[in-house]
């Protein structure tokens, strides 16, 4: 499991240019599923997401997490993280979940975050979305679930 975590100001998620889902303050996480993955996996990386201390406190500081901003997530799933780009100039997703258990793990991960206390928004799985954001810094974390 992947997830590329970007500290914004605001983003907006548009789906055949009706938006979708919105957020201020927070994280939007492109979330990738390998197959293998499972809600254990699923449960280790979305604790890691939801403490992480990437804001900045009132020294400059990254020393705060979402809680502590109020922050929210929108969370995308992104198959193309498991891209293999080492041979040719087309890339290949063999190492990406089949679509039907990538959703559910991505369902999954959506409650756990919301178990969490944050509030969640989500894209709409397997559609062509189209993300305006506002990153914050730039700040842009990547997590691998198997460095955990």
């Amino acid at each position: 499991m992947k997830a590329v975590i970007q500290r914004v100001s605001d983003a907006t998620l548009k789906v055949d240019g009706e938006v979708v889902s919105q957020i201020g303050k927070g994280f939007v996480v492109y979330f990738g599923v390998e197959k293998g993955d499972d809600e254990i996996v699923c449960s280790k990386i979305c604790k890691k997401i939801s403490t992480l201390r990437i804001f900045e406190d009132e020294k400059g500081k990254m020393n705060l997490a979402l809680h502590d901003v109020s922050g929210e997530i929108l969370l995308v799933s992104q198959f193309t993280l498991f891209a293999d780009c080492s041979r040719g100039n087309r890339p290949s997703f063999f190492q990406a979940e089949q679509p039907e258990i990538a959703n559910k793990i991505y369902q999954k991960a959506c409650k756990l975050l919301q178990n969490e206390g944050i509030i969640v928004k989500t894209g709409v799985f397997g559609a062509d979305m189209k993300i305006l954001q506002n990153n914050d810094g730039p700040v842009t974390i990547i997590l691998n679930s198997k460095e955990l």
